[in-house]
């Protein structure tokens, strides 16, 4: 079944191509497509296009699709487009002529568009939540580990002390501005687009602000063709907001690859979330850090593939942008699977409190004599000097004694500060 049979059939190649794999896609916005009809049917009711009656018998047949939906037991078969085909012909198989009402005053267009719309919603929200438990995970560990030391790199090379909770919480104040990405995501996506039908309105007198408020779309999108046109932009405004928090577990896979090996020997995980060798009996490796790396990496490539879909695309519709579904769906359940097993695991990691006693890292501490000398009256380029001729000779003596808070760690006031900077930011 096609919304648009007008009586001749397409050839197969046809159908099979310009299909692809739309109708598994369309099994993730099945939901959201008969919540978008049961919007639209009340809408239609109360502006007298459906009586009473036939309105409670959409509404009745949606909510036992939701409850098919919910139970798994939904699916649309070959002999149909995609889902809003089949939505379509159920309610007309069950409803005969009220059935096909339902799509007065819509076009698949605008159809498709509050189905990705409400889809988009719901999984920015969950993102968040799962950004939310990763943060909390985080600022435990800094708190825990506020004072156990360790190197800080910059260029690879031993540059000044750190501490585990400064680094645990770096990552865990980075996630604020993903949350920040995601909000300005949320505010492109939550927009009304029903009613601007296949771009340009409809002659029927149709209520915009009715279909806003019942299926809780924050604003309206006025202007039918700017509707039609958020096909496209507000796919890849998510994906950049999914992007950023990609790159965020990206670069913190990244460190603990690194500080998992021998080499460096900084945190480890107990055996049951490591891997081992096929001929290697020694080796445990990062996999699952490895996998989450390569999978944020790929979803940091999205933007730029949603981009040269849409790219000199004219205003209207075009069936180019049914390719935006299969990088974005996907994409979503990648990072939110990322997210929580990254949560999971780092319930379990441990960390070195006993790196800084290895003489490597003694230059650690030459910023810490060069202020001391500074403190005592010794002009800075002086002071600089003065420890950089040490170094030099071999002469310099590090004092690893100095005090937790003048090096690398992270104070309650600054961690409580983050705390409040993401409450704020998940208000938003």
């Amino acid at each position: 079944m096609k919304l648009w049979d007008k009586g001749f059939s397409t050839d197969e190649k046809i159908d099979f191509f310009t299909v692809g794999n739309d109708r598994e896609l369309d099994l993730v916005l099945a939901k959201y497509d008969v919540i978008g009809s049961r919007g639209h049917a009340a809408m239609l009711f109360e502006i007298g296009l459906l009586s009473e009656e036939e309105w409670k018998a959409v509404e009745q047949e949606l909510n036992s699709l939701l409850d098919a939906i919910s139970r798994g037991e939904f699916v649309i078969e070959d002999d149909f487009e995609d889902v809003h085909s089949k939505v379509e012909f159920l309610l007309t198989q069950k409803l005969g002529d009220t059935g096909k009402k339902i799509h007065t005053a819509r076009s698949r267009n605008d159809q498709v568009l509050v189905d990705v719309h409400l889809y988009l919603k719901e999984e920015i929200e969950e993102i968040r939540e799962e950004i939310r438990a990763l943060f909390d995970r985080l600022m435990s560990l800094a708190e825990k580990h506020k004072e156990v030391l360790m190197p800080g790199y910059t260029h690879f090379q031993v540059a000044m002390p750190s501490s585990f909770g400064l680094w645990f919480s770096a990552y865990a104040e980075s996630l604020i501005d993903d949350v920040y990405m995601l909000q300005a995501a949320m505010k492109v996506t939550d927009q009304n687009p029903l009613g601007s039908a296949a771009g340009y309105g409809s002659s029927f007198p149709i209520d915009r602000k009715h279909t806003t408020k019942t299926l809780g779309f924050a604003e309206l999108k006025y202007n039918s063709v700017a509707a039609q046109m958020s096909r496209g932009k507000t796919e890849k405004t998510v994906a950049f907001a999914l992007s950023s928090v990609a790159g965020t577990l990206s670069r913190f896979a990244m460190d603990i690859c690194l500080y998992m090996s021998q080499n460096f020997g900084f945190v480890s995980f107990p055996d049951e979330l490591t891997t081992g060798s096929s001929i290697m009996p020694h080796k445990k490796n990062p996999d699952v850090f490895e996998l989450i790396r390569g999978k944020c990496n790929k979803i940091q490539a999205l933007p730029y593939e949603l981009t040269l879909i849409t790219s000199n695309l004219p205003s209207g519709y075009h069936r180019d942008l049914q390719l935006l579904k299969e990088g974005l769906i996907p994409a979503i359940q990648n990072l939110k699977s990322c997210l929580e097993i990254f949560t999971f695991s780092l319930e379990s990691v441990r960390v070195n409190d006993d790196i800084l006693n290895d003489s490597k890292y003694d230059y650690l501490f030459t910023v810490e004599e060069v202020n001391e000398l500074v403190q005592k009256g010794t002009p800075f380029r002086d002071a600089y000097k003065i420890v950089g001729e040490k170094v030099e000779k071999g002469e310099f003596k590090p004092k690893k004694q100095v005090k937790h808070e003048h090096i690398g760690s992270i104070g309650n006031l600054a961690l409580d500060q983050i705390q409040k900077k993401m409450n704020k930011a998940m208000e938003g």
